[in-house]
């Protein structure tokens, strides 16, 4: 991270972007606070348990202070946290021993595991509500039908660029609108003596996420990850490596290696996230956000990011637990603390609502909006099967990255893949 102020551009062109921004201003309701407003729905035991996966959140963070706030009247709440997928395992364990927390907030791939396998009350049935958050972002949380809790909001990915690089290479970010205008766009850096893009391909979840954009911007479907379009997702970055356009080094990265690589300044482009969006205002060079362009124009959907908030299944006082996660949960996603929630956790909202305030109050997150709001979720299609789909889609991604742009050797990774 870079002590000195950076510069941000927002690049507007044919794969122009909508708003984005951070804030905290209500979008309307009661006058009262947000956690005061919602204590009339307690019907609540004096503590209430609330899960998160956040654990570099202390108990002095804002995300913990922004959490208690959110108490209804003459409760306190008791955060704990964990890894998510220990805290998936935990909160199996503890919805059969009937001792489940009142709220757990889960990755929303876990979602439709976590309620095809029982764990969740459904969002009527706790009266959790849904109305208003983008069918899309919704999308993950509803499972046969029935939706399970609500996003908080979502993160998302677009491609960054070192807007001094690009100037010195002749290249105008407004003119990326396809994977031809991408990949002239690179040569142009590279040939100036810069490098070229980097981003995450490691192996697992991670790398499936940061290639699903390239993936469904070819016009691919998670139910055949063989397909012509696939391979030719697979072959787009298998090039990069080939030609010396990014680094070895991606089909190992993570997202924060990628974006580190991306801070010394020698890289036109990274593939990263919209939590590194405040970050990008700290670099020692001017930078820019496009969204990452489909193959053929348009702007690729990037996979939904984030956790849904939701009420574990109770046999004990279960009324008195529901309510209390639909008290919590209504206090923050609605109006000033659903705004603060968002900024805390440096996600949009899930709410058209409160995301314009965002984007009233912080235009760096402008850049953003148009990919979120054209997200998928990554198990809106498959549900559960989402799981295995993912794993065998992540070995072809390893082995198309590895086969140095190799045309026989990719296609054969994702065919392998598709019939294993």
């Amino acid at each position: 991270m870079r002590k000195t102020s950076g510069r941000w551009l927002g690049a507007i062109g044919s794969v122009a972007v909508v708003g984005l921004g951070l804030t905290a201003c209500s979008s309307g309701g009661s006058d009262e606070p947000a956690s005061t407003a919602q204590a009339s729905e307690g019907t609540t035991t004096s503590e209430i348990q609330f899960w998160d996966p956040y654990p570099q959140y202390t108990a002095d963070s804002p995300w913990q202070q922004l959490v208690e706030s959110c108490a209804p009247e003459g409760s306190t709440i008791s955060r704990t946290s964990a890894p998510q997928t220990d805290l998936f395992n935990q909160l199996t364990t503890a919805v059969k021993e009937d001792n489940a927390p009142d709220i757990v907030m889960l990755d929303n791939p876990m979602m439709p595991e976590a309620a095809g396998s029982k764990l969740l009350a459904t969002a009527e049935q706790a009266g959790i509500d849904t109305s208003g958050i983008d069918e899309n972002l919704l999308g993950p949380g509803i499972v046969d039908g029935t939706a399970y809790g609500v996003p908080f909001g979502s993160n998302a990915l677009g491609l960054y660029y070192n807007a001094d690089v690009l100037d010195a290479a002749g290249v105008d970010p407004a003119s990326v609108t396809d994977w031809d205008s991408l990949n002239a766009a690179i040569g142009k850096v590279v040939a100036s003596g810069a490098k070229g893009i980097t981003f995450s391909g490691i192996a697992g979840e991670e790398g499936v996420f940061q290639f699903l954009p390239w993936f469904w911007g070819a016009g691919a479907d998670l139910s055949d990850i063989g397909s012509d379009a696939a391979v030719s997702a697979g072959q787009l970055l298998s090039d990069w490596i080939a030609q010396g356009w990014a680094p070895r080094s991606a089909a190992t990265d993570n997202q924060s290696a990628a974006w580190d690589l991306f801070l010394t300044g020698e890289y036109g482009f990274v593939e990263d996230g919209s939590w590194y969006n405040n970050d990008a205002q700290k670099t020692d060079f001017t930078t820019g956000l496009l969204p990452i362009p489909a193959k053929d124009g348009g702007v690729a959907p990037v996979a939904t990011g984030g956790e849904f908030a939701v009420a574990p299944i109770h046999q004990a006082d279960a009324a008195d637990h529901y309510a209390n996660a639909a008290a919590v949960i209504a206090c923050l996603t609605t109006g000033e603390q659903g705004m603060n929630t968002s900024e805390t956790l440096g996600y949009l909202s899930a709410k058209a609502d409160v995301r314009a305030e965002q984007v009233k109050a912080n235009p760096l997150w402008e850049p953003w909006v148009s990919s979120i709001e054209s997200a998928k979720g990554r198990t809106t299609d498959l549900g559960a099967d989402y799981v295995t789909t993912s794993a065998a889609l992540s070995e072809a991604i390893t082995g198309a990255l590895n086969a140095n742009g190799d045309a026989d050797a990719v296609r054969a990774a994702f065919q392998d893949a598709a019939g294993s």
